[in-house]
C-alpha cells in the first residue's frame, strides 16, 4: 500500500499496531530526556516515577485520591454535558433550519469559536462566585459554543432533495425539518456531541483550579504548587485517558445507533 493514497483504508489492526507504535516512540524519548538527565526531574519527571505517583495518588494507605478527585471532575462533566445536549441541540437545529434564526444568533454564539474561553473565568467568577454553578457554567459553555455551530452546520449540510420530496408528499413545513431534516442530519448531530462532550475534558482543569474541593483540576495544582510533577503528569495522564475513554463509548453508541454511517 502506497503512503500517499488519503483513499486508503487501514484495517483495525492496522491502526492498532500503528497507534501501540507511535505511544511507545514517545515513551522512548521521553525516557531517554529524564532518565539520561537532559532534562531535570522537576520538569520532566520519569514515566517509570509517574506510575510510582499514580500508585500513591490510587491509593494512600486509608483513600484514594485519584478515585476521589476522578469521581468529582467527571460529576461535573456529566452534568455540564446533559445542558450542553439539552440546550446546544435544539438551539443548533433552529438555526440549521431557520435562516432567519440563524442569522440573528450566529454574531452572539460564532465569535465564541475563535475566542479563548478561559478568557471568561474571571466574569464568571463575578457573576456566579467559587462553587460548583460557575465550575459547571465554565464547562457548558466551553463545549455549547463549538456544539451549536456543528449541529446547524448538519442539518445545513442535508441535501435539499429529501426537503423538496416532503413537502411534495404533502408535509407542512415543520414536517418536513423534523421528518426528514433532522433525521437525516443525526448522525453528524451524534459527531457534534461527541466533540462537544469530549471538549469539556480539556477545560476540567482550568474550571477547577479555582476553589475546588476536589477534582482532577484540585489535584494538579496541589501537586504544582509542591513541586510534585510526577503527581502533575499523573493528573494530566488520567484527564486525557478519561477523555478518550468519554470519546470511545460515545463513538461505539453512536455506531449502534447509525450502524450504517459508521464502521468499526
Amino acid at each position: 500500500m502506497s503512503l500517499w493514497n488519503p483513499y486508503a483504508s487501514l484495517t483495525s489492526g492496522q491502526r492498532r499496531k500503528l497507534g501501540v507504535a507511535a505511544i511507545l516512540i514517545v515513551l522512548a524519548i521521553w525516557s531517554a530526556l529524564s532518565g539520561f538527565g537532559l532534562v531535570g526531574p522537576v520538569k520532566l519527571p520519569t514515566p517509570w516515577a509517574v506510575v510510582q505517583a499514580m500508585g500513591y495518588l490510587a491509593w494512600n494507605g486509608e483513600t484514594s485520591l485519584l478515585l476521589t478527585a476522578t469521581l468529582w471532575s467527571t460529576g461535573r462533566v456529566v452534568a455540564a454535558g446533559i445542558l450542553v445536549v439539552l440546550v446546544g441541540v435544539p438551539v443548533g437545529i433552529l438555526m440549521g433550519a431557520a435562516p432567519k434564526i440563524n442569522a440573528f444568533l450566529s454574531p452572539l454564539i460564532d465569535p465564541f469559536r475563535s475566542a479563548p474561553i478561559v478568557a471568561l473565568l474571571p466574569i464568571l467568577v463575578m457573576w456566579l462566585g467559587i462553587g460548583e454553578t460557575m465550575k459547571i457554567a465554565f464547562l457548558f459553555i466551553g463545549a455549547v459554543v463549538y456544539l451549536i455551530p456543528m449541529v446547524r452546520d448538519a442539518v445545513q449540510a442535508v441535501p435539499q432533495s429529501y426537503w423538496i420530496s416532503a413537502r411534495d408528499l404533502g408535509a407542512t413545513h415543520w414536517e418536513g425539518i423534523t421528518k426528514a431534516i433532522v433525521p437525516m442530519a443525526m448522525p453528524r448531530i451524534a459527531d457534534a456531541i461527541i466533540v462537544g462532550i469530549s471538549m469539556m475534558w480539556t477545560y476540567i482543569t482550568v474550571a477547577e483550579y479555582v476553589n475546588a474541593r476536589e477534582g482532577l483540576g484540585q489535584l494538579i495544582q496541589n501537586a504544582r504548587r509542591f513541586s510534585a510533577m510526577d503527581q502533575v503528569f499523573a493528573g494530566i495522564i488520567v484527564i486525557i485517558a478519561l477523555a478518550l475513554v468519554t470519546y470511545q463509548l460515545m463513538l461505539r453508541l453512536k455506531k449502534k445507533l447509525y450502524p450504517w454511517e459508521t464502521s468499526l
